[in-house]
């Protein structure tokens, strides 16, 4: 018995969102990202702690993720006599966010299109004016 011809797939599928990030797309990295976006000089370890919602260890793991993919760096600097590290993102990692940010307006979108007339996006009941 001869099996099918294997076919292969040249373009991704439409819904594939290829551009989604997965450096960037797990939660915690994405808050860690979105926090230095707006932030040029970077956050220290503990405002991005705070911001986050992380323990050390935990942002400690994930910084780790980041640095090793370019996303951000890490300097260490002493200030007052106490050792202060700070995270920002480097310009490999804020085009890589902005590129990322499209790719998820993009599902926004796709996603506002598929709601059913009635609906709101972003809401479970039905729009009472539709």
């Amino acid at each position: 018995m001869d099996n099918p011809p294997m076919t292969t797939r040249k373009e991704p599928g439409r819904y594939a969102y290829d551009g989604l990030d997965r450096v960037i797309h797990e939660k915690a990295r994405l808050s860690i990202v979105s926090s230095l976006a707006g932030q040029a000089d970077g956050l220290l370890f503990n405002e991005l702690k705070e911001v986050c919602a992380l323990t050390d260890g935990n942002l400690s793991r994930h910084i780790s993720i980041l640095q090793d993919a370019a996303v951000v760096e890490v300097r260490k600097r002493l200030r007052n006599n106490r050792s202060q590290t700070l995270v920002r993102l480097t310009p490999d990692g804020r085009r890589r966010f902005l590129e990322y940010l499209e790719q998820l307006e993009q599902v926004i979108a796709d996603a506002n299109k598929a709601v059913p007339a009635g609906l709101q996006p972003g809401r479970l009941k039905a729009d009472p004016t539709a």
